[in-house]
């Protein structure tokens, strides 16, 4: 099934030249001046991505961003004017996949789109066929993760991650035994090829440590290298 591509942004020549260079790869693209109208479009007919710019007439994108994330998981890529690292970390925090600062490269923005689409895909095979982990469940000290519902507990309490987090988080406990460099990180949750785009990891394991501070399980840094999950519960450790 061809996949649909909603886009936001209030300049009509990038809309015509993502629109353009997405139709090229097979999508199947709608474009909005505002966010607005992509979220009224979105609540009746959903897609299955979004590229959304953050200033726009109306409600901005991470106003919409945060609507959208109360009812779906589809991937979103921010678009930025500005090259702030509030609105970086504002928009990884409400759940974004993916940031992207004006001007960029189409075809870079493209590959952006398939690394999202190939990461999606992944995650559903691996709950199908019970990829990686014998069981639904992916238990490690007191964090319990349900593959299906993609629901995830500090003992009997449900921790609000989003996508990112979520798929950091699973990752580094299905390979618990080793430590993770952040390059394999960067290549198996965001699809990147190379170590440029370190900070995203770096952050989301940032955000990731403060949503599980109370747990016994810690991402512990291996410096020059990545991360790796510890029980302090069980090695006395700290991070």
């Amino acid at each position: 099934m061809e996949k649909v591509i909603y886009i936001a942004d209030d300049d009509n020549n990038i809309r015509n030249l993502l629109k353009s260079f997405l139709e090229r790869e097979g999508y199947i693209v709608y474009s909005f001046p505002t966010g607005d109208d992509l979220l009224k479009k979105f609540l009746s007919e959903p897609c299955d991505l979004i590229i959304l710019d953050v200033m726009m007439p109306g409600r901005d994108g991470f106003f919409i961003l945060a609507e959208i994330r109360k009812i779906s998981n589809v991937p979103i890529i921010m678009l930025t004017a500005r090259d702030s690292d509030a609105d970086y970390i504002e928009g990884l925090n409400l759940g974004s996949d993916d940031y992207f600062t004006k001007p960029f490269s189409p075809i870079k923005l493209v590959t952006r789109v398939k690394s999202a689409f190939a990461r999606l895909e992944a995650s559903q095979t691996m709950q199908a066929t019970g990829n990686d982990a014998s069981d639904t469940l992916l238990s490690f000290g007191d964090i319990t993760i349900n593959r299906k519902t993609k629901e995830v507990f500090l003992k009997s309490i449900e921790l609000g991650l989003t996508p990112n987090e979520y798929s950091l988080l699973s990752y580094l406990m299905i390979n618990r035994d080793r430590a993770v460099p952040r390059v394999e990180l960067l290549d198996k949750i965001w699809g990147y090829e190379t170590e440029i785009e370190t900070r995203v990891a770096d952050d989301t394991v940032k955000r990731l440590r403060k949503k599980i501070a109370d747990s016994d399980v810690k991402i512990s840094t291996v410096w020059g290298y990545g991360f790796k999950l510890t029980d302090v519960s069980q090695s006395g450790e700290d991070e």
